[in-house]
């Protein structure tokens, strides 16, 4: 690096400057485009800052002009882990432990996929592997002790990931996910009060890293929730749904939201186990959408105000960014799982009249407690699981803007109560089947294997692998931590049948 540049970037990188230190390393690869540790860092920056295509892309251009290059494989790893690409994360992962078998975070990485992936024998070989180069990895603990979670072995584990904690204090993504291990942990032990410290302790930290790089450039989503609650009160809504436009490859068209920890991944899972129908978990597929009609304060009027060739390109936008992501495109039936597309439903109403919705509902006290504890990626919703109060907060306003779309907007919608799923599979899959007009058969009873065999990136995988997993009454050990936001949730309780 030339000396004056380089300084100015320790000092931005040493306060924590990550604009600043951005600005003055894309000035620098201006001047010097073959410095790869410019690139590098400059990659980890834009990671840190939620700019994950242009990471992967300083990555991509190090790997071109130095396909043996570990560094450059494992950042780009890194990235395709923070936005959920898990295989080719841990293709990068692998690529990058070939090339560098003592880089102990490679080996921590692959673990960590490996685990979620129910690979367990594999996963702690590796877990093991990285923390013979580094006794303090968090990420590799983690993954050990998650292992031993899912195996109900967690008492074997336990001292093990307490010893990591206190002998690596580096505050971070990985102690984040390592204090919400040791919850599971603690939980399944039946020390819940301890269950309980850990879990907050994880939520703190996440708080304060994600204030640290995004609150600034990250609206806050209970806030946009309630701006979109506000301006449909104000809309006309008579006439709402436009003419449908054709569906590429797809005979029916499905969304599938409700809330995080409702059971939108079980179903999605269920569904894709029947023949024909390709179903997309968790991808931005109304972003284009989002920009113009939720964003602004006038967005929902000018989605009311659209014709039909205006609507045309926000159409289309979508049925690209899906051919995009499926893997299989065409079949009888495409289901769009996201459990926040419910913010969208005016969009959903007003461009996709012909599409079937279906709406998970679970207890909100189970829902909010585990939206709580999980440990999820950063983003601005999940910003607000990271304090109990505002987890609840979130909730309410989404099932205010949710139940104000259900009843004024022409949605065609079906209920799918988890309790009903997990206590009566057959009669609620029936029904299920019956809105959809699908056929129902035994394969959708092999969603375990589905979920095995296409990949779960949400925080689901562990319960849906397991097969009909029970997760009822699991806030009940916490009701006293849950009291502060009862007044919140018992209205919802009472609404939905739960009280």
């Amino acid at each position: 690096m030339q000396s004056s540049l380089d300084n100015a970037i320790a000092d931005a990188l040493a306060a924590q400057d990550v604009p600043g230190a951005t600005a003055l390393l894309e000035q620098l690869l201006r001047q010097t485009p073959g410095d790869v540790e410019a690139r590098l860092v400059l990659a980890t920056l834009y990671r840190e800052a939620g700019r994950l295509r242009d990471a992967v892309l300083a990555c991509d251009a190090v790997i071109e002009a130095y396909p043996n290059h570990a560094d450059a494989w494992l950042q780009k790893a890194f990235t395709l882990s923070a936005g959920a690409s898990f295989d080719n994360a841990r293709t990068c992962y692998a690529r990058a432990a070939e090339l560098d078998p003592r880089q102990a975070e490679a080996w921590a990485g692959l673990s960590a996929i490996t685990v979620v992936r129910g690979e367990h024998e594999e996963g702690r070989a590796q877990a093991e592997r990285a923390l013979a180069l580094d006794p303090g990895n968090l990420v590799a603990a983690a993954a050990i002790g998650q292992s031993a979670v899912e195996q109900r072995q967690a008492e074997h584990a336990r001292a093990r990931l307490e010893r990591a904690l206190a002998g690596n204090r580096e505050e971070g993504p990985p102690r984040v996910t390592a204090l919400s291990v040791l919850g599971d942990m603690l939980e399944q032990l039946g020390d819940y009060d301890g269950a309980f410290a850990a879990y907050s302790a994880s939520k703190r930290l996440f708080r304060t890293l994600f204030e640290r790089r995004f609150r600034d450039k990250t609206p806050a989503q209970i806030a946009l929730i309630e701006q979109i609650d506000r301006s449909l009160r104000d809309e006309d809504v008579t006439d709402w749904a436009l003419p449908a436009d054709a569906q590429p490859s797809f005979d029916r068209h499905v969304f599938l939201t409700g809330y995080p920890r409702s059971g939108t991944t079980l179903v999605e899972n269920i569904l894709a186990s029947a023949d024909g129908i390709v179903a997309l978990e968790e991808r931005p597929t109304l972003m284009h959408a989002d920009e113009r009609f939720l964003l602004p304060e006038d967005g929902l009027a000018v989605l009311r105000a659209l014709d039909q060739s205006g609507a045309r390109p926000y159409r289309d936008a979508y049925w690209s960014m899906v051919m995009q992501s499926v893997s299989a495109p065409g079949g009888s039936m495409f289901v769009d799982m996201d459990p926040l597309k419910g913010m969208r439903l005016p969009i959903i109403a007003r461009l996709f009249p012909e599409a079937r919705v279906l709406l998970m509902r679970r207890d909100p006290r189970e829902i909010v407690w585990s939206c709580y504890h999980t440990n999820f990626a950063m983003t601005a919703a999940t910003y607000d699981y990271s304090d109990l109060t505002s987890t609840a907060r979130h909730y309410d306003a989404l099932m205010r803007l949710t139940e104000q779309c259900v009843e004024r907007l022409p949605l065609n919608t079906h209920v799918v109560r988890y309790e009903s799923l997990v206590t009566d599979f057959d009669r609620a899959t029936q029904a299920l089947c019956g809105f959809l007009g699908m056929d129902w058969t035994a394969d959708l009873k092999r969603f375990d294997r589905t979920a095995q065999r296409r990949g779960v990136a949400t925080a689901s995988a562990t319960q849906v692998r397991q097969g009909l997993y029970d997760g009822r009454r699991q806030w009940e050990p916490y009701a006293r931590y849950l009291e502060p936001v009862m007044p919140i949730l018992a209205p919802w309780i009472e609404r939905f049948g739960y009280a």
